[in-house]
């Protein structure tokens, strides 16, 4: 009898087992996810070890220098230069993605569409219509498929400690938030041509989607294992700069704790624009509807040098490279990923009206991030705490500041449609255009 029918014969017989994708057995701790590792190299090294433990059965890099690497840790798996190809093959459960930037919706749709898991390194899209496409494609499956985006500092237990103090009245009813992140990588402009690529580069496979020809340069591989994004992420058509990147991991801190959806509105304002390089300082605002424990907020991100005035003269909060800050009616909460300072600011101070959880009543800890993913994947019962719901959500808002950056203008925005309402010129740059042959959602 072949496996997958006797797996079928199982739950017929009483035996209790969940059939997933590839035939694997949802109940029990010792069956093995069938893993293709989707970009081998940068942030794909990162999750070797987590992915050990499972079966490998596919690697894919478009850099054939980077697969043979792989290959050695992983010697039983399929090679591919081109991900569509590997996404074919019939017996992958699951899928880790580590592409670049503008290929990470067009690789999880695919995934999604063929019944995969999907962890998504960070940004999820570069653009609000892909964030919607993703998010839009996940929430009907999301009951038999786990999806996770690589904002791995969510595991912080600092983040749930925030939560809780906001939720439990810690600096009074919450009235505005603040993030920000003063990484500065300024470019004049796209890299001009320089040279060929070098053997076992598929350099039209890394350009992928990208409708611009750009011409090869290898300025934009000199980058070291994990941050050689910041060799391309800044340029409108590789990326979202600061806001899918460190803005990620950030307004993350943020957007756990304040709870909320799309926003109604966003305006922005930074340096003059580059039609080639996104903003090094920017500052963008978003409003947004009351919910049931808390009422409207406006939500503020800063990038590059801007920053939102300190609670005190006397707190620095320039010495916070990548933070968030909670204003409330009684006082002011400001974070980091790890640590968090209170200050009450109420009219005496007291603090009386504030009582700390018990222990018991904690959130749990989200414990190891990708360890998390793979434990959904095998019991569909289990959430991850950056779904592609939850990560969609807010990858959007961060997308439409940048339009509403690049118009100049404030936003009227109708989360439900998709739509801005006031700006035919901004609800157009929702959506990117693609090189002919490459399809979002194939």
């Amino acid at each position: 009898m072949k496996r997958r029918d006797f797996l079928k014969s199982a739950v017929t017989t009483g035996a209790g087992l969940i059939i997933l994708p590839g035939g694997l057995r949802a109940n029990a701790a010792s069956n093995k996810l069938n893993i293709a590792l989707i970009g081998t190299w940068g942030r794909g090294l990162a999750h070797f070890d987590s992915i050990a433990d499972e079966n490998v059965v596919a690697l894919c890099d478009c850099w054939e220098r980077n697969l043979a690497d792989a290959a050695k840790r992983f010697p039983n798996a399929k090679t591919y230069v081109d991900w569509r190809k590997c996404l074919e093959q019939k017996d992958i459960d699951a899928v880790v993605i580590c592409t670049t930037d503008f290929t990470h919706a067009f690789v999880a749709n695919w995934a999604l569409n063929r019944g995969m898991h999907v962890y998504l390194e960070k940004p999820l899209g570069i653009s609000v219509e892909e964030a919607r496409v993703v998010r839009a494609n996940w929430l009907p499956k999301k009951d038999k498929l786990a999806t996770q985006v690589g904002m791995q500092r969510h595991a912080h237990d600092n983040f749930n400690r925030i939560a809780e103090m906001l939720r439990d009245g810690a600096i009074g009813e919450l009235k505005s938030a603040y993030a920000w992140g003063n990484r500065q990588i300024p470019k004049p402009g796209y890299l001009p041509a320089a040279g060929a690529p070098p053997a076992g580069l598929h350099y039209d496979l890394w350009l992928g989607p990208v409708k611009t020809d750009h011409p090869y340069n290898p300025e934009y591989f000199a980058g070291g294992p994990g941050a050689n994004c910041l060799k391309w992420n800044m340029y409108w058509d590789f990326g979202t700069g600061q806001i899918g990147d460190m803005g990620s991991h950030t307004m993350d801190l943020l957007w756990n704790a304040v709870d909320c959806g799309l926003p109604t509105s966003a305006e922005a304002k930074g340096e003059a624009f580059n039609p080639d390089v996104t903003p090094v300082k920017a500052e963008m605002r978003f409003e947004h509807p009351a919910n049931s424990w808390r009422g409207p907020i406006s939500l503020t991100w800063y990038q590059g040098g801007a920053m939102p005035n300190p609670p005190s003269s006397y707190v620095d909060i320039n010495k916070i490279g990548h933070g968030a800050m909670f204003k409330g009616t009684e006082g002011i909460l400001v974070a980091d990923f790890t640590s968090r300072a209170l200050i009450p600011l109420g009219k005496d101070g007291s603090l009386s009206y504030y009582k700390p959880r018990a222990k018991e009543a904690l959130l749990p800890s989200v414990g190891h991030f990708q360890k998390q993913w793979i434990n959904a994947c095998k019991n569909p019962s289990l959430k991850t705490a950056c779904d592609f719901e939850y990560s969609a959500n807010m990858i959007e808002q961060m997308c439409l500041g940048l339009v509403a950056y690049r118009v100049g203008k404030k936003l009227d925005y109708d989360g439900k449609a998709g739509r801005v309402t006031n700006n035919g010129e901004a609800d157009a740059l929702l959506k990117r255009d693609y090189r002919a042959g490459w399809t979002l959602n194939g």
